[in-house]
């Protein structure tokens, strides 16, 4: 599977939804995943107000969830003109839904990626006992 396949499945539900209000979006970023299994995910973002909105990321991988599956083998995420990185909260929910995707292949453009390990050196370590 290439990069360019899910670049292109997240381009295609890329796009503005009709909200509530206008001062709230949807859409404005698509990502879409690979799992160890080979199947695609693929999630947008919401922004809304509160700050309880989510990353396009965070739904791509609930969707995954609901399929039973954890390990990520590759993720992409794009706006109408980018590849956009995933923020630190999403960096630590791609290592804690499963620790073995601290091997992902992150996309930082089409050419180019870092391992999730590379961009997550502090991950999150929960205190035993």
């Amino acid at each position: 599977m290439s990069v360019r396949k899910l670049i292109e499945e997240a381009h295609k539900i890329l796009g503005e939804y009709t909200l509530s209000s206008e001062h709230y979006s949807a859409g404005s970023v698509a990502a879409a995943l690979l799992t160890s299994q080979g199947n695609i995910y693929t999630g947008i973002n919401i922004d809304i107000a509160c700050g309880i909105g989510f990353c396009a990321e965070h739904s791509a991988i609930a969707e995954m969830l609901k399929h039973r599956e954890t390990q990520i083998e590759m993720i992409v995420a794009v706006s109408s003109d980018s590849i956009r990185p995933p923020c630190g909260r999403c960096r630590e929910l791609l290592f804690q839904v499963d620790a073995k995707n601290i091997h992902t292949k992150v996309y930082l453009s089409e050419k180019d990626y870092m391992t999730l390990d590379e961009l997550l050196p502090n991950r999150w370590k929960p205190r035993a006992g």
